[in-house]
This record gives C-alpha cells, structure tokens and sequence, in this order.
C-alpha cells in the first residue's frame, strides 16, 4: 500500500452534488475528508493508503475525478536525503 494524498477541487455550483455523493459513498468515506468549502475554497482533502491512483482517486466523486489528483507519498530518512543530494548536487 502507498499514502496518497487525494485533491479533488470543485466549484460552488458543483459543491452539493460533490458533498451528497461523498455521504453517499459512507460516513467512514465522508469523515476522510476535510473541506474547505466554508472557507470559499470548494476543494475536498483525503490521506489515505491505497494500492494505486486509480484506487485513490475512488474516494473523489465521479464527476470530479478528472479534475482531481492523487499524489503518492512518502517520508525520507536522513541517509536518503544526504545520498539525493549526493547524486544531484553540481
């Protein structure tokens, strides 16, 4: 499994029906998220863990997946870092 983090933006039009179809997927889908629609910013946010893209952009409404993304993530240890810039550094 890998931790994405899913953006799915959408537009103050489109908000109800985004919202209605995150609750329709399950509460336990719906309190993944955090929104930020009250704040003007109509983008939903989820972490979770998932096998690939495909599979995490299963969480984002399907009318808005082709305008959200989902970024794998991951954590670096010091060594890891100290050998990219050994291999990048001029």
């Amino acid at each position: 499994m890998v931790k994405y983090f899913v953006e799915s933006p959408h537009t103050s039009e489109e908000c109800p029906k985004a919202v209605d179809e995150v609750l329709a997927m399950g509460t336990d889908v719906l309190k993944q998220y955090d929104f930020g629609c009250m704040a003007g910013v109509h983008t939903g946010w989820v972490i979770l863990d998932a096998e690939n893209e495909s599979e995490a952009l299963k969480v984002v409404p399907s009318f808005l997946r082709s305008k959200a993304r989902a970024i794998a993530l991951n954590k670096f240890t010091p060594e890891e870092i100290k050998k990219y810039h050994e291999e990048h550094d001029e």
